[in-house]
């Protein structure tokens, strides 16, 4: 009977013991760790392009579509273009679009937007810790992050889907529009 005890008391333990940090989120089943509603993680801003750095928060004012991305990606690549279009039609509001180039140099973040042919700015994460304020470890890129005027997320995208894709730029074309 003792027996039988320790073996319940041990095998529970790992309930009272969560695999995450307390503080830490529990990732989405796309590995995101933020969620719509709450407000974006803070960040330096890096761009590959090397104009002046400045902070996720200093563009509040703005509606923001952060793009994780990486130059090995076949999704985001399958992205991008509708991206620029996107790009393009929305540039001169108050609206921005960033890529976030995972773990890849300058070197190759750039050479990775004149092969892509996109003029939105891409922003270099050599260590993956802006992605990782995101997303888990695990998870990976082609995900984009839409943050309204006020720094809240409003939307989530994983993956490329034109369905999903449309009703971001949906919630764009609502929020430009206020």
């Amino acid at each position: 009977m003792k027996r039988a005890i320790f073996v319940i008391l041990i095998l529970g333990l790992p309930a009272c013991f969560p695999l995450h940090a307390q503080n830490q989120p529990v990732p989405d089943k796309y590995g995101f760790l933020v969620r719509v509603g709450q407000m974006a993680p803070d960040f330096t801003i890096q761009y590959a392009d090397g104009r002046k750095s400045e902070k996720l928060s200093d563009l509040r004012g703005q509606v923001v579509v952060l793009q994780f991305t990486a130059s090995w990606c076949g999704v985001c690549r399958q992205e991008m273009p509708h991206l620029e279009a996107l790009w393009q039609q929305l540039k001169d509001k108050d609206f921005r679009l960033i890529g976030i180039d995972l773990k890849e140099s300058r070197e190759k973040t750039l050479g990775f937007a004149r092969t892509m042919k996109i003029s939105y700015p891409l922003a270099l994460d050599p260590d993956g810790s802006i992605f990782y304020r995101y997303a888990a470890h695990n998870a990976g890129v082609t995900r984009n992050v839409v943050i309204d005027k006020t720094g809240r997320i409003v939307y989530l995208t994983r993956l490329y889907n034109e369905e999903i894709f449309d009703g971001m730029v949906r919630k764009l074309n609502e929020l430009l529009s206020r």
